[in-house]
């Protein structure tokens, strides 16, 4: 592909490496790039060739800050149901996929990038990693992430990084268990590589049926979920407070 495209994909032998190219915005997730993905994604799970895929971030910032600010501020709340399904979409197209997912976390991973890590099969950092569910501090409703982190953590911690926006440092994570691994940064895409691989010389037919019952689960509530972000995000855009948090942190990055 293009450097100027909003994924990169590579083959790697029996692995699909496909990283999110918008390093200028911290490989931020705009409605376009989330239909990239699920584009990248649903071509790797249909190639009889590739058994496993590595999704990583360009860059050595971000794997993926979240949503782009820039686009979300502009939505109104007739915008969001459209927004949001198309957005969301990557993280179910990551669950539909009946190969391994391995996710290099090269840097922040926030927001929709961290729920991305989330729904993925194997998750590898390196000690710059640093994962936070930060909505609420964008006036956004932490309710898709929550839903997310129930299948990894218990209920308190929960409730405490979806108040609070706290950002995780590579070891809290790896000792929580949201990171099977942590590895030197030089080292990153070269684990994340072989982890896919030796993922994918499991058994293709038990791998599948083991992944489809834990997908099973996380779709179960996933929809429902959808719909009460949605309704929450379009209450905190009619109220105005979501616009003006965000506006208000575009402007102290410009300055």
């Amino acid at each position: 592909m293009p450097a100027e495209s909003p994924v990169l994909i590579e083959q790697q032998g029996e692995v699909r490496c496909i990283a999110i190219n918008r390093p200028g915005a911290l490989n931020a997730l705009t409605r376009a790039l989330a239909a990239a993905l699920v584009d990248a994604l649903s071509d790797a799970a249909k190639d009889s060739y590739t058994r496993a895929i590595v999704l990583t971030g360009v860059g050595a910032r971000a794997f993926c800050a979240g949503v782009d600010l820039a686009e979300a501020v502009k939505l109104t709340p007739a915008d969001i149901p459209a927004w949001f399904t198309g957005i969301s979409q990557c993280y179910r197209q990551i669950l539909e996929v009946d190969k391994p997912v391995v996710t290099a976390l090269n840097g922040v991973a926030a927001g929709g990038g961290y729920q991305m890590g989330l729904v993925a099969d194997w998750r590898i950092g390196h000690p710059g990693t640093r994962l936070s569910q930060p909505e609420i501090n964008a006036g956004l409703p932490s309710i898709m992430g929550s839903y997310l982190m129930r299948f990894h953590l218990p209920h308190g911690l929960n409730q405490a990084l979806s108040y609070t926006g706290q950002i995780l440092d590579a070891a809290q994570c790896q000792q929580l268990g949201l990171l099977n691994e942590v590895v030197p940064q030089a080292e990153l895409a070269t684990a994340a590589l072989a982890r896919a691989r030796d993922l994918a010389g499991r058994s293709s037919q038990a791998f599948r049926a083991t992944k489809a019952r834990f997908r099973d689960q996380v779709l179960a509530g996933f929809d429902e979920a959808r719909a009460a972000a949605i309704a929450g995000m379009q209450s905190a855009y009619a109220a105005g407070e979501a616009q003006a948090r965000m506006q208000a942190f575009l402007d102290r990055r410009r300055a």
